[in-house]
């Protein structure tokens, strides 16, 4: 993807006066020239902090359940989403934050370690392998040929499969929905009344009521008012305290940072795992990427992102760095939007959102005060608006939407992504052969459905 670069200039000095320090911070991100002010950016990064600090809560109580150290992750995705903010602010300079993504934080804990049976450290040790990848293909151009190529159909069926399982963790863990004892369906409605289930429900209501009514950090409102009614009434939720120095790990668990096992990793059983999380990645963040870089007007009139070769960069390392120091790997966020809604149209938002992820470092106890009922509602929610990519899929092409509607259900029925996506790309080849539709296939396509179609028949998967 071709790019505009920006002037660049110095870094304001810490010994400047005001007049002169704000002057220079206005060259450096261009704030004048883009339409806005210094004022307004700090307020759209406020505001987009808001919106996406929910993950800190949510993204440590996923991986917890697969075994990671709760206290570990809090501070890994705190570094991630600053790292990642800050180099998208500073060198890309758009007003997109960067943080670890719900989806495939999804995918690493029940895809990679309670699916496959991996430990974390290999587990990490695939996302680092993920970082690498998607940044090479992000600098070398790859990334957009991908985007052009491959079929939109299985890409955004998987959107519709991750999100379908996204509502099935949260609704299992609170028991929303559990399995069936008896014969007939695999699953069944829990105990409607129970605690837990009255909050999840509660919680999700609000959050759509929110979430409408453009309540910045409405998300988070929910997951501290659920956190709260918990403590009083619930005696699992303890209060542990606010603060504390970051904490790298807990007592009976090894710190997370460096503890990536890349050799495990690199298994055949555990690449194609790896392959789906870059995957899922080129088109979800990408398309994020494009929609908060469009609704900030750094779009130009031929559909190039400003500085785009190096917002994708920017997120690509971000996963590189997620699995350096024990997070999930990361994306650009969609609430991005409610900062460019708040009139963000510069880096100097992002560089917000990551200064205040680094103070939220010294948070961690409320990690602990979070049951699970807090955060299924969020869960939830990004579910249910990554169903939306339905609305993506050409449904006048029956072969790609079909591929890809099946590619989607098959994620949830199996509860393995990478099924989902191998059974959408066979079926899509196959079907374009029969329908006399082969021309439309590339050797991509085709090369992906056969490795994949093998990885399955060899026994490899598991």
């Amino acid at each position: 993807m071709m790019e505009q670069q920006l002037q660049s200039q110095p870094v304001v000095g810490l010994g400047d006066p005001i007049a002169v320090g704000e002057g220079k911070l206005d060259q450096y991100f261009q704030i004048t020239a883009r339409g806005s002010t210094t004022r307004r950016e700090v307020v759209a990064g406020i505001t987009t902090f808001l919106a996406m600090v929910y993950s800190v809560f949510v993204v440590p109580g996923m991986l917890g359940r697969a075994g990671f150290d709760v206290s570990a992750v809090f501070v890994a995705v705190c570094l991630t989403t600053a790292f990642g903010s800050l180099l998208m602010g500073l060198w890309a300079r758009l007003p997109i934050a960067v943080g670890c993504a719900i989806s495939l934080t999804a995918f690493t804990a029940f895809g990679l370690v309670l699916g496959k049976g991996l430990s974390p450290s290999v587990a990490l040790g695939a996302v680092f392998l993920m970082g690498l990848v998607f940044t090479a293909i992000s600098v070398t151009g790859i990334r957009s040929w991908i985007l052009q190529n491959l079929p939109s159909g299985v890409a955004h069926g998987t959107g519709v499969g991750i999100g379908l399982f996204l509502l099935l963790i949260a609704s299992s863990e609170v028991g929303m929905v559990v399995k069936n004892a008896g014969p007939g369906l695999p699953v069944a409605l829990g105990h409607i009344t129970a605690f837990p289930v009255v909050m999840s429900i509660l919680g999700l209501a609000a959050i759509f009521g929110l979430e409408r009514r453009r309540v910045p950090g409405g998300i988070l409102l929910v997951v501290v008012a659920l956190s709260v009614i918990g403590l009083i009434f619930d005696p699992a939720v303890k209060f542990t305290g606010v603060f504390s120095m970051p904490a790298l790990s807990s007592p009976g668990h090894a710190s997370l940072i460096g503890s990536m096992d890349i050799k495990g990793a690199l298994n055949m059983a555990v690449l194609p795992s790896v392959l789906a999380l870059v995957m899922t990645a080129v088109f979800d963040a990408t398309g994020t990427i494009r929609a908060v870089a469009g609704q900030a007007g750094q779009v130009n009139e031929k559909g190039y992102i400003h500085n785009g070769g190096k917002a994708l960069t920017a997120d690509s390392l971000s996963s590189i760095f997620a699995g350096l120091v024990g997070g999930a790997p990361a994306a650009a966020y969609i609430e991005s939007t409610v900062g460019t809604a708040a009139g963000a149209r510069t880096g100097l938002t992002a560089v917000v959102v990551g200064l205040l992820f680094l103070a939220v470092i010294f948070f961690s106890p409320l990690a602990g005060l979070v049951p699970s009922y807090a955060t299924a509602p969020a869960l939830m929610y990004v579910g249910l608006l990554m169903l939306g990519s339905v609305s993506r899929m050409h449904m006048d092409d029956t072969v790609d939407a079909m591929s890809g509607l099946l590619c989607a259900v098959f994620i949830v029925l199996t509860c393995n992504i990478v099924t989902g996506i191998m059974l959408g790309f066979c079926t899509l080849v196959i079907g374009r052969i029969v329908s006399g539709e082969f021309r439309k296939l590339n050797v991509g396509t085709v090369a992906i459905a056969i490795a994949l179609a093998a990885f399955y028949a060899g026994g490899w998967a598991i």
